[in-house]
């Protein structure tokens, strides 16, 4: 074998709760390369310690000898980039990762600081009017708009249906924007180098790590697949151009009392009906909202498929079908995926992000029942925290985790003992 080729990878995926944190630790004979891939939770184990995410950071920062080569944090949700978020007194989480100085930082074309909306100028052609511009800006703006709206919805939660509201919770804190996450990521990239991706183009992985090839398979353009776009105005120009609920139009006007001293009940009995029957439609309007968030940030998620010794390894972080779509048109790309040899569950489990036809059929290996040719898949994610059994969405999917235990070799967060911070597979190369 090349001295420039890995003998062997050591994957370790840590115990974040909901979230998503992967560390890959490239052996080559006189050097290891690691690479963390997402760092992040929305959730922790009900019997983990309040600073496990703090203890994760260090074991990361141990396991990778105190350097990190490559740092890919695959989309914007919280619950994959929670962990890069920084202190002012340089304890957080991020400061720990920061302080691993990555040598390359990828992430998704959406994520490309030009294409912000508080971009000091655009990036490299794209204009005001551009649909990727405008299509990024648009996500960056949603985010900043439900932080405000969950804001506007404290005042409400007594009156909404209980159910909403849990997934009002879970999903409108998983769009908040991190913002200090997304500062450091653009700093550690400056310090190295970024990479900002989509189908088809490279990701400069194999300039870090030699013997590795590595294919970005998604997310699309806009250019590439309409798929990806949550809604449907033929306006780019209108794209999620919403109020905001902090303007004079949803602000109460200061209350004047006939007699000043006498008491106000704030929910008196003849509005108490109306009332409710109103914070239940603001509470559907801004879930249905939510939702269509959701999926656009989902469907940006960076999808690698890395090559190293014959051997085949998918890294999907959230994407759904929408952003699979695409790559799975290409009939070269369905014949590479056949020979997939380790499988990172993609968005926790959910039934949607699997595609069980179109991806899910194609791994051979998962048809072996042992040996080390079978099908190894990995599995972070937690039991309770999004979905329902009763609608059949629960996350993990109960179908697919039968599956995944029963055709390949699973390593599953949901399954660590209290304190397990994280467990090890290892992958070797001829």
């Amino acid at each position: 074998m090349p001295t420039d080729t890995p003998k062997s990878l050591t994957i370790r995926t840590y115990q974040v709760g909901f979230g998503d944190c992967f560390l890959l630790s490239f052996e080559y004979p006189a050097e290891k390369k690691h690479v963390l891939i997402d760092f992040g939770s929305t959730g922790l184990p009900k019997d983990a310690p309040d600073n496990l995410m703090q203890q994760v950071a260090k074991q990361i920062k141990a396991d990778c000898e105190n350097k990190l080569h490559v740092v890919v944090a695959t989309h914007r949700h919280k619950d994959h980039i929670s962990g890069f978020a920084t202190k002012a007194d340089k304890t957080g989480t991020g400061d720990i990762i920061a302080a691993l100085k990555p040598d390359l930082v990828v992430q998704p074309w959406t994520e490309e600081p030009g294409l912000q909306p508080d971009a000091t100028a655009p990036a490299e052609g794209n204009g005001q009017k551009n649909p990727q511009r405008l299509y990024a800006a648009s996500l960056a703006q949603m985010q900043n708009y439900f932080e405000v709206a969950l804001q506007n919805l404290d005042g409400l939660r007594d009156m909404i249906d209980s159910v909403q509201l849990a997934e009002l919770d879970f999903l409108g804190d998983d769009n908040i924007s991190n913002r200090s996450a997304i500062e450091n990521l653009m700093a550690m990239g400056k310090d190295g180098k970024s990479s900002y991706v989509h189908f088809g183009k490279s990701s400069r992985l194999e300039e870090v790590l030699p013997g590795v090839k590595v294919t970005v398979l998604g997310p699309p353009t806009l250019e590439q697949s309409q798929a990806i776009r949550s809604e449907k105005s033929k306006d780019p120009d209108e794209f999620w151009q919403l109020t905001r609920l902090d303007t004079p139009a949803f602000a109460a006007p200061p209350r004047k009392c006939l007699f000043e001293n006498a008491e106000v009940e704030d929910n008196p009995i003849y509005a108490r009906w109306f009332r409710e029957q109103a914070a239940q439609v603001h509470a559907e309007s801004l879930l249905s909202l939510v939702r269509i968030l959701d999926d656009a940030m989902n469907n940006t998620s960076v999808i690698l498929l890395f090559d190293v010794g014959g051997k085949l390894l998918l890294f999907p972080g959230d994407a759904q079908i929408e952003n699979w779509s695409y790559a799975l048109k290409h009939e070269d790309i369905q014949e590479r995926l056949k020979a997939v040899s380790v499988y990172k569950v993609g968005h926790h489990g959910s039934l949607n992000a699997t595609p069980k036809a179109s991806l899910w059929s194609f791994f051979q290996f998962k048809n072996e029942k042992e040996g080390e040719n079978r099908l190894c898949t990995l599995l972070s994610t937690m039991e309770g925290k999004h979905g329902s059994v009763k609608s059949h969405t629960e996350v993990p999917r109960e179908t697919l985790l039968n599956e995944l235990k029963t055709e390949s070799n699973l390593t599953a967060t949901n399954t660590y003992k209290a304190g397990e911070l994280s467990r090890k597979v290892v992958i070797r190369f001829e």
